[in-house]
């Protein structure tokens, strides 16, 4: 879990300190192994992900939007009564393939090098009669329902009709954002289906699978669980016999043929160009069946980065999941994005409500520099602040330890505060991507997410913090390891007024310069800068660390990383 130095490399530290002088060029010369500093090595951590729901995000092909479809349950725009007066939407609204690759550009300048969307595979083809009525703030209340969001898989070797066009194919998407510069991280479902019980006629599809061949493999046959008899029924046999989320399909994790099912199906997609999985509802299932998972998929890609969304806020809960034991698959910083509502919502509370989140020391995560970090998502109220708390979190969000991720719209502040039924999941269309640069928020989150696209210790460079406290939060990133040498020193403010603000502690003597500007700063013992309000000074030293005490600081830091 931790890496630790031994007594030797503290030793070889303070030899390279005291040696007084001072470092090549980065890509002059390798960093030697006894003065290597970093916060993780993992290679998928210099990304920066930005999250669409497909559907929802622009409509790039008319023709494929099936408004037809459903018959008597309808499947297109089905408006709700509004919540607060913002109306929801429970029906696809056309977003797809097209509309993505559309406006890849859009995405890379933002930048993001990333794009994470929803599950790609066959839902079924009706609106959903059972499960609960809908309320304002009711969360898995289905009735009604598409699956327009992809998590109401019933078949996960087929593509959903409602995404691809004539000659763009998930093949085809995935090399076009790589054209782009972009990665794609493809939401996966491995603890369910679709919902499978309670409809007071058994529709088509739901609570059903079928294989790569589309031969029926599972049916719940509109059966509450505790009526399932897999005993004697082989099309039960897929699914446990108690209920688990709402009316959802639960997949039997002791079925070695789920596994088999799954892992095949998403093999298939990666194969199509995917770098990344982003796992649904992964604390649903066992920690052993994420280490097969793993194991399985990693075999034929190795080193494949995976983050699982396990919706709790206590960090001892979701750390198990991160362990190489279990499996060494990431997760959804949830107790970060806790703290993070609390500082740049309309709470604003002080910067030292993030400290006791970053976990940097004796910490329970394999390596909480891979953890994905958010502020809001799809299933929860977007965050509900003005502009400045926005850019106030993009500006830590970016410059943090973590892997940062943006839901679609955030970059104007789209529906703000807004739950599902209120407008969460609205579609966001091209005008108000084209419109999007005017918004000062977009401007900031473009300057920051590019320069973290730009610096490498931002990436994955190990954090020291300094000062977190009030507005002003002050903290160094590190990454010190083969012909890569740099050290960021970020100074925030999310005050309303400009702040003075100095640095001596542990500072490198020597040339830094501007992350902004480029602009050279020749500094001895003190490093003095004007934050402006809601703003982020981000300082680069580009070469070896020689400061003796700064050394020995991090050695003790990545030992208890």
């Amino acid at each position: 879990m931790s890496h630790r130095f031994s007594t030797v490399l503290l030793a070889a530290l303070l030899l390279a300190a005291c040696s007084g002088k001072p470092a090549d060029p980065p890509a002059a010369a390798a960093v030697p192994a006894a003065a290597q500093v970093h916060g993780t090595l993992e290679p998928f951590a210099s990304e920066a992900i930005y999250f669409v729901l497909t559907d929802r995000f622009v409509n790039g092909d008319p023709s494929n939007d099936q408004r037809e479809q459903g018959g008597a349950h309808p499947t297109f725009d089905l408006p709700l009564p509004p919540c607060d007066g913002q109306a929801g939407n429970i029906g696809y609204l056309g977003g797809d393939f097209r509309g993505l690759l559309d406006n890849a550009a859009y995405i890379r300048d933002l930048g993001f090098t990333a794009v994470w969307l929803t599950p790609i595979v066959d839902n079924p083809d009706q609106a959903f009669t059972g499960g609960d009525a809908i309320t304002c703030t009711g969360f898995l209340t289905d009735r009604g329902k598409t699956g327009y969001h992809g998590y109401w898989g019933v078949n996960f070797h087929r593509l959903d009709e409602h995404l691809p066009s004539a000659g763009l194919d998930f093949a085809g998407l995935t090399a076009g954002l790589r054209a782009h510069g972009l990665k794609t991280v493809l939401d996966i479902v491995g603890n369910h289906g679709s919902p499978a019980w309670t409809m007071p006629v058994a529709q088509p599809q739901f609570g059903q699978l079928f294989d790569a061949e589309g031969r029926l493999v599972a049916d719940h046959q509109n059966l509450p669980p505790d009526k399932l008899d897999p005993a004697h029924n082989p099309l039960h046999a897929f699914y446990n016999t108690k209920p688990d989320l709402a009316q959802l399909s639960d997949l039997n994790a002791d079925n070695p043929a789920v596994m088999d099912y799954l892992v095949d199906a998403y093999l298939h997609w990666i194969g199509q160009g995917v770098d990344a999985l982003r796992i649904d509802t992964i604390r649903h299932q066992p920690l052993a069946f994420w280490k097969t998972f793993s194991d399985r998929i990693r075999a034929r890609h190795p080193g494949m980065y995976m983050f699982g969304e396990a919706f709790d806020y206590e960090a001892a809960n979701i750390a198990p999941f991160t362990l190489p034991e279990n499996g060494g698959i990431s997760v959804l910083d949830f107790p970060m994005r806790q703290a993070m509502e609390e500082v740049f919502g309309h709470a604003r509370a002080g910067f030292e409500r993030l400290a006791p989140a970053l976990y940097l020391e004796d910490g329970p995560y394999a390596n909480v520099y891979d953890l994905a970090t958010f502020y809001d998502n799809h299933d929860m109220r977007r965050l509900d602040a003005d502009d400045a708390g926005f850019i106030d979190a993009h500006n830590w969000l970016f410059t943090v330890r973590g892997i940062p991720v943006v839901y679609y719209g955030s970059e104007t502040g789209f529906m703000r505060g807004r739950a599902e039924h209120g407008g969460n999941r609205a579609y966001f269309g091209q005008q108000r991507i084209d419109a999007a640069p005017d918004s000062p928020i977009h401007r900031d989150l473009q300057r920051i997410a590019t320069l973290r696209r730009q610096s490498p210790a931002l990436q994955r460079g190990l954090q020291l913090n300094l000062e977190l406290q009030g507005e002003r939060a002050a903290f160094y990133r590190v990454y010190q390891h083969g012909d890569t040498a740099q050290t960021a020193l970020v100074l925030l403010n999310k005050g309303d007024a400009q702040a003075s603000m100095q640095v001596s502690q542990f500072l490198q003597p020597g040339t830094w310069r501007d992350g902004f500007s480029g602009q050279a700063l020749q500094v001895d013992q003190v490093l003095a800068a004007e934050v402006p309000a809601h703003g982020v000074r981000v300082f680069l030293f580009d070469g070896a660390l020689t400061r003796a005490d700064l050394l020995a600081r991090l050695a003790q830091a990545m030992e208890k990383r």
